[in-house]
């Protein structure tokens, strides 16, 4: 029996190589030494994971590294940082959408150095009912209104200036701006804020454009009470840089309706004008309009630019921040959203092709070809026909022309760094804001705009019985 032990002991060492033996108290334990080939791959897999584990660690560092230094030089004051920041990236995109990223106020505008050397392009990119008082914008039925937006070689589109509607203007403010080709327009109404001068204008810029702010009768003897106004030779009214366009017979009850007029209109109003830039009366323009032109429309070759919206991309999110801050009728804001809900329009998601649905139309920079000239008239159809509240109505119209409507959505923070922003002289009030149903409304009709918006014309002829509007979240103390 002692014989097998040892015989067996031996054959475990012999196959082993080696053991050792150890003494424990009284007895004898058997410690097995590996062998160099079994330390060798023992060894090579404890290095391989510990490889595999530094190089993700290092990796994920990396990642971690350059997203950090991304969301740092797109919030970072110094141009040369901010320059680095791609705002058209995808991961741009994923992060603004997650709030990671929060955009500043104000950004530096990447425009060139000299206005004077600017060059103007020499080749364009394209030239291109019951009631008995007529309407401005005429009588548009539900079918004309949906033909409308499938473009054609030829068209027939409402828009605005219908004989008999309103917004008249004086024969020498008419003669004046058929020599304007590159417009700066503004608008005061209803005697809402005072005129505000432009500063950092070029010499050239003074030469190249016309600087017209269109006013309403209210405004225009506020403005006379208040501010110096000066008459030139031929009868013309001026404060300042700013020539004044007096418009009579306003076509609306709600002056911030017939403030759409100048401002989507603007080709209209001024038919011989190539390049225009809007600016609301309750800014003071800081930064060079050649600039802006070359910035925002010649350096990208677009024909339309607008601000992204500072909090909402969803046209439901800017309805609902509407109703909260008595913007305009809470029932008729709530009929004009689950029209474009029934009519497929989706809350907007980063699968858009677009930055955002909701514009800051405070700014526009337009080039009149015939595709632009054409949104801006759906676009004042909309508001013509549903609520004054013309950012709820930009992204359905983007949506109806399929992308057919290319523009630049420029940032927000840019958008800031164009104006010095003044307060009205007065908040603007209006009876129908304070409508809060349907039933109230149908109890007090007087409430109701008389010359525009939802309840003038037929009713819509689909079911919205059924329909419910998206969800929304408040995404901004401030919207």
């Amino acid at each position: 029996m002692e014989n097998d032990f040892v015989r067996s002991v031996s054959s475990r060492a012999t196959r082993r190589n080696q053991h050792q033996l150890t003494k424990d108290g009284g007895g004898l334990l058997y410690t097995e030494k590996p062998s160099p080939e079994y330390t060798m791959r023992l060894t090579w897999k404890r290095g391989f994971i510990r490889l595999i584990m530094t190089g993700g660690i290092i990796w994920m560092l990396i990642i971690l590294t350059v997203l950090f230094f991304h969301i740092w030089s797109c919030q970072s004051s110094v141009a040369f940082f901010s320059a680095l920041c791609n705002k058209d990236s995808k991961v741009y995109g994923m992060l603004s959408t997650m709030g990671i990223v929060t955009p500043p106020h104000r950004c530096p505008i990447p425009i060139a150095g000299d206005p004077n050397k600017i060059v103007i392009p020499k080749k364009r990119t394209a030239i291109n009912g019951k009631q008995s008082t007529p309407l401005f914008g005429g009588h548009q039925t539900w079918q004309q209104r949906d033909e409308s937006f499938k473009i054609k070689p030829t068209m027939e589109v409402h828009c605005g200036f219908m004989k008999g509607g309103g917004e008249e203007m004086d024969p020498r403010d008419v003669e004046y701006v058929k020599k304007c080709k590159f417009v700066v327009a503004t608008g005061i109404f209803d005697a809402y804020d005072m005129p505000h001068q432009p500063s950092n204008i070029s010499k050239r810029s003074q030469t190249l454009f016309c600087f017209l702010m269109v006013v309403d009768e209210v405004s225009l003897e506020f403005i006379k009470n208040n501010a110096t106004v000066k008459v030139d030779s031929v009868g013309g009214e001026w404060v300042g840089i700013w020539r004044l366009i007096l418009l009579k017979n306003q076509p609306y009850d709600e002056p911030r309706r017939n403030g759409k007029v100048p401002k989507i209109l603007t080709h209209r109003l001024f038919p011989q004008a190539e390049y225009s830039i809007w600016i609301d009366g309750k800014m003071e323009l800081i930064v060079d309009p050649l600039l802006l032109l070359e910035r925002y429309l010649w350096r990208g070759k677009h024909t339309f630019a607008i601000a992204q919206h500072k909090h909402h991309r969803s046209i439901y999110e800017e309805a609902d921040s509407n109703k909260r801050r008595k913007r305009y009728a809470r029932p008729l804001i709530d009929l004009h959203m689950k029209i474009y809900r029934y009519e497929g329009m989706e809350p907007w998601n980063p699968q858009k092709s677009t930055w955002s649905d909701v514009p800051e139309g405070a700014i526009i920079v337009r080039e009149h070809t015939a595709l632009s000239n054409l949104a801006s008239c759906l676009w004042f159809n909309e508001v013509h026909q549903f609520t004054p509240r013309d950012q709820l109505s930009f992204g359905y119209v983007v949506y109806r022309l399929g992308g057919m409507f290319k523009f630049f959505m420029f940032p927000n923070c840019e958008y800031n760094s164009i104006f010095v922003l003044h307060p009205h002289i007065r908040e603007h009030s209006s009876k129908i804001e304070w409508a809060k149903s349907m039933e109230e409304l149908r109890k007090h009709p007087e409430l109701i705009e008389s010359k525009g918006g939802l309840g003038l014309w037929t009713p819509y002829p689909g079911d919205l019985g059924l329909v419910v509007l998206p969800p929304v979240a408040r995404t901004s103390k401030a919207g």
